[in-house]
């Protein structure tokens, strides 16, 4: 918030721009300050201001989580008191150092938040800093005034202790307005003065040349180079409160409760002109001028009521407030502080509307009753009492149940951040107590009903009335997909939370149904998978069986039962027809789904029957498809219209799937999806394409799972029943085709073209080797750049060769599981045994959250740019959380760690034996290898109480992900089951 708290919106109305001017009515105040006065004066100041590291550890309130830097300085040396900005001390859950100017560092904690201003406290221990000395800066508000020579010492973009020069403008500029759904401050005046501080400086002593602080820096508008400072006597208030709960001796601190008094309205300050238009009689405004000592130009008029407060259905926007107990009152600081002093008690405003005198009673009620200070934590959701700064940004009544952080759950339910939830399980939920109770007993992938405002209404899609006999008979096979992936869950650099897509029913009997879907719409297994259907309007959830490790294709498992007996006898498979493969010219129906469940279906022409594939890597390594022919069409629907290709009879010839990958900025294309990342200083969009997936591999897999073997290895648990994984061996290497006229120029010889020309007429290319996985058999065996000629003595032209050349090891007595691969490397052919691997279809099976960042083995995407750290490898980081000890410390994804306290981390059961022995608040020492290899050293403190260390472990004798609990706080060591979840 720090950062954004230092800008106002650009969008501000043209009147605050007006307010930005000088006034110079009142008097200049003499300055006669020196040079020599003002080194002085910082010379005492600066050894007081204190670097804040903050990190909001959850989104609560107006702010996200995060971490960011800010300022503050000492006001009380004896009892360890911090001044600093509400929005640096956060609302919420908040760790935080203090860095004096000699860079001795101590924790820091939150003793003060002003439910309103921004401004809030934080303590430290004075016996912590020993090698600096330092005096705590004194407050002096009285010293404000125009004209006054100012500077403000702080953490200004970045840079430890920064000062900025500058000259009081004005004493009564309106409260700054940031963001219409966030924090603003109101009920009081700010001050102002062209000195153009930045990000950072949040907290910053604004100081005169006695070096005295006469405000607090808060904000600034950087396209006019303004700042605006808040007042102090409201802070000196609420210090002397905090000083008389703490003795200077006293070794601990005590709760202290600050009087607070709200009547839930905003105010604004006009002037006279003003409020005339307003109806305001001139016998008041004669009233008014005469009882101001310091000749009032204006008076406080109601700006806003928050519904259910006291002075709702009392006071209207527009009220012209006269008198408070009796008393003229046209300032905010006197009313703030009638209404402090008046908690549960009642006050007398007496206020003209349109002229009309009108006199009420209003009970006082307490502030900080109305603002939260607990929050719910359920599936990454933060849930808490709806605040007064939200009640009056939104017009809701206060401690609604409140929707800080939509977190897994709430956002697959379509909630929003800053939502209200009426109801959940249909039942009332006016507030959090309550909510939990009815959040506790639903069961786990029970889905509830519930009622919440800032829903946004979704449109449909018109289907296509002409249906071709294809069309009719592919229709009841057709699947749509809805995939969610939990932050939690989000492995192997998935680049999204959710996906659509369509699938085709490739079995289905009373007891178990399977669909294949391309793995840009089913990326990884750990997702929640929601299948509806064309043939019968029912959705159910899915199961991931298998992820083929290479092509771009998985098989998702469901439970015909689930259809009730009129769904299942209207569901069916899909007739695949694998051969013979399509080919150029040939026609076929693309047929698929709409967004809103139609079958669209058009006739194509096949231009394209064996493109290969080149995608290249995404900034963040991901899962892209290889080795792998597809299929291209003349007319289709367009990036992000999924299907099959059938013939006539709707005879299933192809998957029409997605694919995705990354491409520079500079080459923008109209017709394709777009997502804009940014990773440091590049910048990639992410597109979406779609290609024929021939139905040969997506059938053979399908037998394997259908046929009832015994698993010699790995098995799948599908509706209760064991089945056979399908096992792939793959040789790890990654390659691209050449046409043969260009292998010649590279020395190929004229015997091998003729041999690989007569193999394959068709394509009349060559494989080169582009890449080899890191990690892998075929590693320092094969270069970038050789061709491969044959296998085993056989020529391969094609990818289906390799893996007709792999399939065959498995049909074989060979125990070797090795290839014999002639190669062609700078002019001379040679011969190399290779091995091969065996992958199953589960993918990445565990991940570890350690300090807020997600762990696991390198994914083949990571190892395919051919680099793995060599000191034992390590284990990789994935994704990393906001406001979470590796956000502070700044240890993020993309890389590897390889030591932790000078212990290797080679891979994860290594990693967690060192990181279990880690107690909390200790610092840790963390060596990296980046991917491109640069090595790092950082340090950070590790926090169990907001981020325990827990694993996700899939349990394949039960197909279910288990969550267990390493270390936390509660459970220390913790070894057994007993916190065990299934996901």
């Amino acid at each position: 918030m720090e950062d954004s708290l230092e800008k106002l919106l650009e969008s501000e109305s043209s009147e605050m721009k007006d307010e930005l001017s000088m006034e110079i009515d009142p008097p200049f105040k003499e300055n006669h300050a020196t040079a020599e006065d003002w080194r002085k004066a910082l010379h005492n100041v600066v050894p007081a201001v204190v670097v804040l590291r903050t990190t909001a550890c959850r989104a609560f309130d107006t702010e996200s989580a995060g971490a960011s830097y800010a300022t503050g300085f000492v006001v009380d040396k004896r009892r360890g008191i911090i001044l600093t900005n509400r929005h640096v001390v956060k609302p919420g859950p908040v760790v935080a150092e203090a860095t004096f100017v000699n860079r001795e560092e101590t924790p820091v904690y939150p003793i003060y938040r002003d439910p309103v201003h921004d401004f809030g406290f934080f303590r430290y221990d004075p016996a912590a800093i020993q090698f600096l000395s330092y005096e705590e800066i004194p407050l002096a508000p009285e010293a404000a005034c125009v004209g006054l020579e100012i500077r403000v010492v702080g953490n200004d973009s970045g840079e430890k202790i920064s000062i900025l020069a500058g000259t009081l403008a004005r004493l009564d500029r309106d409260a700054p307005h940031y963001k219409k759904d966030g924090y603003n401050d109101f009920n009081t005046f700010y001050m102002q003065a062209a000195s153009g501080t930045k990000g950072g400086s949040s907290g910053s002593p604004v100081i005169d040349w006695q070096g005295r602080a006469i405000a607090l820096n808060a904000g600034s508008k950087t396209s006019s180079a303004s700042a605006f400072f808040f007042p102090l006597e409201r802070v000196v208030r609420a210090l002397n409160f905090l000083q008389k709960g703490r003795a200077s001796g006293q070794d601990n601190w005590e709760a202290v409760s600050i009087p607070r008094g709200t009547l839930q309205t905003t105010f604004v300050h006009k002037g006279f002109d003003e409020t005339r238009r307003l109806g305001l009689q001139t016998e008041t405004e004669q009233l008014v001028r005469h009882a101001s000592p310091l000749s009032e130009t204006g008076m406080l008029v109601v700006d806003s009521v928050v519904p259910g407060g006291p002075a709702y259905n009392h006071l209207e926007p527009g009220d012209v407030l006269v008198r408070m107990n009796g008393e003229v009152t046209t300032q905010f600081l006197k009313m703030e502080t009638l209404l402090d002093d008046s908690v549960g008690q009642n006050v007398e405003l007496q206020f003209e509307r349109g002229g009309t005198p009108l006199t009420v009673q209003l009970k006082v009620e307490d502030l900080h009753s109305i603002t939260p200070n607990h929050f719910l934590e359920v599936s990454g959701a933060v849930i808490h009492p709806l605040s007064y700064q939200q009640a009056r940004n939104f017009r809701f009544h206060c401690g609604l149940v409140y929707v800080s952080e939509p977190g897994y759950m709430l956002y697959r339910a379509g909630v929003p951040r800053h939502a209200i939830i009426k109801k959940l399980a249909r039942k009332q939920a006016l507030v959090v107590g309550p909510t939990l109770e009815v959040i506790k007993g639903v069961d786990v992938g029970e889905q509830v009903a519930n009622g919440i405002t800032n829903m946004e209404d979704s449109s449909s899609d018109n289907g296509n009335g002409n249906a071709s006999v294809a069309e009719r008979v592919i229709e009841p096979t057709l699947v749509m997909f809805e995939v969610y992936v939990p932050s939690s869950c989000m492995l192997d650099g998935v680049h999204s939370q959710h996906f659509v897509g369509t699938g085709v029913i490739i079995y289905h009997s009373q007891d178990m149904g399977l669909v294949a879907v391309d793995k840009n719409t089913v990326a990884i297994s750990a997702s929640d998978v929601m299948l509806s259907f064309a043939a019968f309007p029912i959705e159910i959830p899915g199961e991931v069986v298998f992820l083929h490790p290479v092509h771009n294709y998985a098989i998702i498992a469901y439970d015909p039962s689930a259809l009730g007996a009129t769904g299942a006898s209207l569901v069916r498979a899909a007739q695949l027809l694998p051969e013979p493969g399509l080919h150029r010219g040939e026609s076929v129906y693309l047929v698929g789904l709409s967004r809103s469940l139609q079958t669209t279906s058009r006739k194509s022409v096949v231009t394209n029957p064996c493109a290969a594939l080149n995608i290249s890597s995404a900034d963040s390594p991901r899962y892209r498809a290889t080795n792998m022919e597809v299929i291209e069409l003349d007319t289709d629907f367009g990036s992000n219209f999924s299907g099959v290709l059938t013939d006539e009879e709707g005879r299933v010839k192809a998957i029409w799937g997605s694919f995705s990958t990354q491409v520079c900025t500079n080459h923008r294309s109209k017709n394709k999806k777009k997502r804009k990342i940014k990773y440091g200083v590049n910048s990639s969009e992410d597109h979406q394409f779609v290609r024929g997936i021939p139905i040969h591999s997506i059938s053979q897999v399908l037998d394997k799972i259908i046929s009832g073997a015994k698993a010699k290895g790995p098995s799948l648990l599908i509706n209760g029943v064991t089945r056979p994984m399908p096992l792939v061996r793959i040789l790890e290497v990654e390659l691209y085709p050449t046409l043969l006229s260009k292998a010649r120029s590279f020395g190929l010889n004229n015997n091998w073209i003729q041999a690989l020309a007569k193999k394959d007429p068709v394509r009349r290319q060559v494989l080169r080797v582009k890449g080899c996985l890191a990690g892998s058999k075929a590693e320092n065996l094969l270069e970038q750049g050789d061709m491969v000629l044959a296998i085993n003595k056989k020529p391969v032209t094609c990818f289906q060769d390799v893996e007709d050349a792999c399939h065959a090891l498995d049909l074989s007595d060979n125990m070797e599981e090795k290839l014999q691969l002639t190669i062609f490397r700078q002019g001379c052919e040679i011969e190399v045994v290779v091995g091969t691997d065996i992958r199953d279809g589960n993918g990445t099976k565990r991940v570890i959250n350690w300090c807020g960042c997600f762990v696991q083995e390198p994914h083949p995407a990571v190892r395919a740019l051919g680099f793995l750290p060599e000191e034992g490898h390590g284990v990789y980081v994935t994704r990393w959380s906001h406001g979470s000890p590796v956000h502070r410390y700044g240890l993020y994804a993309l890389q590897w760690i390889v030591e932790v306290n000078g212990k290797p981390t080679p891979d994860l059961d290594a990693f967690v034996n060192v990181t279990k022995e880690i107690e909390d608040g200790e610092f840790v020492r963390v060596r990296t290898i980046h991917l491109n290899g640069k090595p790092r050293v950082l340090t950070l403190k590790q926090d169990l109480h907001y981020w325990p260390t827990w694993e996700l472990r899939f349990d394949p004798e039960t197909s279910m992900w288990q969550r267990k609990t390493i270390k936390s706080l509660a459970t220390g060591d913790n070894n057994n089951n007993k916190n065990n979840n299934s996901l």
